[in-house]
């Protein structure tokens, strides 16, 4: 009798343990507070297929009043960045939700970082959903490393306090905004569905000021755009913007192209584009584990696109030399400049089997979902067409947790990871 209740305390402790690690984690503010309470789940002893079924339903939202609520996130450079959230009538906090960024333009005529406006998305609503307005300005404008952390950030902040639909959060912008769309496409792409460039132009993006000899066109083929532009728009014109549309198209971005031959440098014909914008976004849900993935990177940061993180640049044996590259512009000249070396990874994946041609990149990492990879088969590697990797692995909470408590993301979990590092 005395062992039976021991064994009954032991499993109420363990459970008491257990939802208590999980509350801790659910309520955490932050990635870095989220990866310090998960080491408290990992302790209590918790089975992988639990806290793979806890993660998967994700936490319990509260409810919320509609309407605009305004908040600040800070990053490594400012304390404050100010944004507004609008949060949908009637907002059911067991329901998912579409979310939009909107990023506004004009922003070299902003000196300070303090909201303009209500705060509402105002005349460039569409369908039922969450809006973001995040707020940019001299100093941090969209096209830099500091709102690249500043929109990432938002994102996981706001997935923590509202129940968005993490395959549905897409990021739009008119003018400067427009621009500032296609920089964070080619910095960041896991967290995102799609970029809805309006009036925007990518080319601003060269201007030496600006680029910094890490943008990558090659990594707009991850995700599909929504282009808009206009003939009469006395900034960005058709004649000067769409000859890069269409290389981008040729060079195998998606994009759904709207172009406005009577648009001038503003929204007037956004009621009659409004159906096909929203019609796109509900029709181009983000893959978690996107089958294919091509990314480049410096490899001091933006080194991850889903389930590949590149860990070392460097020459590799039978490397690829010839892989497309957006980058090259009629014969000779470049879209961006190549200041620092780049590295680049093209991976795919069909069942169990992997196959990866790397340029200048001698370390990656996979990230293995049991949603997309059999566990109870070998997995295998083929990276420049010799096998680096043939073998079983094995379901992992503290890898679970790890990658859990970075993505604050329920439909995007790895159970295993598989280091490659390639021969020189």
């Amino acid at each position: 009798m005395r062992s039976l209740a021991v064994l009954v305390f032991s499993l109420v402790c363990f459970g008491q343990s257990t939802e208590e690690a999980f509350r801790k984690y659910w309520s955490a503010p932050s990635p870095t507070a989220a990866a310090k309470a998960s080491s408290d789940i990992v302790k209590s002893g918790v089975s992988f297929e639990e806290a793979w079924r806890r993660l998967k339903a994700g936490r319990t939202y509260a409810p919320a009043k509609s309407g605009v609520e305004r908040f600040t996130q800070a990053t490594g450079r400012f304390s404050e960045h100010f944004y507004s959230v609008n949060i949908p009538e009637n907002y059911d906090p067991s329901k998912k939700y579409q979310l939009r960024f909107q990023l506004h333009g004009g922003v070299g005529g902003r000196s300070d970082n303090k909201p303009r406006g209500t705060g509402e998305i105002g005349t460039l609503a569409g369908a039922e959903q969450f809006y973001v307005l995040p707020y940019s300005w001299d100093e941090s404008p969209w096209w830099g490393e500091d709102e690249v952390e500043n929109l990432v950030g938002i994102a996981d902040a706001v997935r923590r306090k509202y129940n968005i639909d993490e395959n549905r959060i897409v990021v739009s912008g008119v003018s400067d905004g427009g621009t500032g769309a296609y920089y964070l496409a080619m910095r960041e792409t896991t967290p995102f569905a799609g970029f809805l460039p309006l009036n925007g132009y990518i080319m601003v993006i060269s201007n030496s000021e600006i680029d910094d000899g890490r943008v990558y066109p090659n990594n707009l083929r991850n995700k599909p755009l929504f282009v808009v532009n206009g003939g009469l728009d006395r900034l960005y014109p058709l004649s000067a913007t769409e000859p890069y549309t269409r290389h981008l198209m040729r060079g195998g971005v998606t994009i759904d192209y709207h172009p406005q031959p009577n648009g001038e440098h503003n929204t007037r014909w956004w009621p009659e584009v409004k159906d096909d914008f929203e019609s796109f976004v509900t029709s181009h849900a983000r893959e978690p584990h996107p089958a294919s993935i091509t990314w480049e990177t410096s490899g001091k940061s933006h080194t991850r696109a889903h389930w590949l993180v590149i860990d070392a640049l460097g020459a590799a044996a039978g490397e690829s030399r010839s892989l497309p590259d957006l980058n090259v512009w009629r014969g000779p000249e470049t879209l961006f400049t190549r200041a620092a070396s780049s590295g680049r990874v093209d991976i795919s994946r069909k069942g169990n089997l992997i196959e990866a041609s790397t340029r200048n990149v001698n370390a990656f990492t996979v990230l293995l979902s049991p949603d997309v990879f059999d566990f109870d088969q070998p997995v295998r590697v083929v990276a420049n067409g010799r096998e680096v990797f043939n073998g079983r692995v094995t379901r992992d909470v503290k890898t679970l947790l790890k990658w859990a408590a970075k993505d604050n993301d329920r439909s995007m979990l790895y159970g295993a990871e598989i280091a490659v590092k390639l021969l020189k």
